[in-house]
């Protein structure tokens, strides 16, 4: 019988608006997160993620990292897995898609029903909506652990009960506390057994709840991060 592994697939560290380095972050995943697979998807880079990635090669080897991105399209946030070079942010949602897939990796439709006005360095940050159902999604994040997100992900699961693709569970973590807080199960243990499950849709998206110290503690990114915005 094959085990069912955890993978929290959309994290932040400081190579864009996360806290953690890209080496805490590794260290928190593997030895306090219970996961066996992460997908570092910093904002418009893939330096964060190249970087954990070197960093787990030495020092926790036991921990699957998946190079990835969260590419602000013109349409809304889309997040790039298997990646092995930068996705150029801007571009239209299925151009966007069309380069993920052109490199071999796998599109996901990151909280597609977020809608925020607050402002980011590339814009008014949201997610793709309704385009979820219409273009070439490999998956639909419909769980995301970002506290006051439950309305949106509600309608991320009503979308995908009539859609039927591979469901994924993140953290969309940018402090530690929040790695593993919302996850994907698969079977298998590996990143290339994740990306067979994503392919089957045989994923299994599942959240757990904060503790308070963790919510307090994302209180203070979030202030933290809106005058990071503004002096920029």
């Amino acid at each position: 019988m094959v085990a069912w592994g955890r993978a929290d697939l959309h994290l932040h560290t400081t190579a864009s608006d996360g806290w953690p380095t890209p080496a805490k972050l590794v260290e928190h995943s593997a030895r306090l997160a219970r996961l066996n697979v992460i997908a570092v998807t910093d904002h418009d880079t893939i330096d964060g993620a190249l970087r954990a990635a070197d960093y787990a090669s030495r020092r926790a080897k036991k921990l699957h990292l998946i190079v990835g991105e969260e590419v602000s399209s013109l349409d809304g946030h889309i997040v790039g897995l298997f990646l092995e070079r930068r996705v150029r942010p801007g571009m239209s949602a299925a151009a966007t898609i069309h380069a993920i897939h052109e490199q071999g990796g796998l599109a996901i439709a990151a909280h597609p029903f977020w809608r925020t006005q607050r402002r980011v360095h590339s814009g008014t940050a949201h997610g793709v909506g309704w385009l979820a159902a219409d273009l070439d999604f490999d998956a639909i994040e419909v769980e995301n652990a970002t506290p006051g997100f439950y309305v949106f992900n509600q309608l991320a699961h009503r979308l995908n009960l009539g859609l039927g693709a591979a469901e994924v569970g993140c953290s969309d973590a940018h402090i530690v506390d929040a790695v593993g807080r919302a996850f994907t199960e698969f079977p298998g243990t590996t990143a290339e057994a994740l990306r067979r499950a994503i392919e089957s849709g045989t994923t299994r998206a599942r959240r757990r709840r904060y503790q308070a110290v963790g919510l307090m503690r994302y209180a203070a990114w979030g202030l933290a991060h809106q005058r990071y915005v503004a002096a920029g």
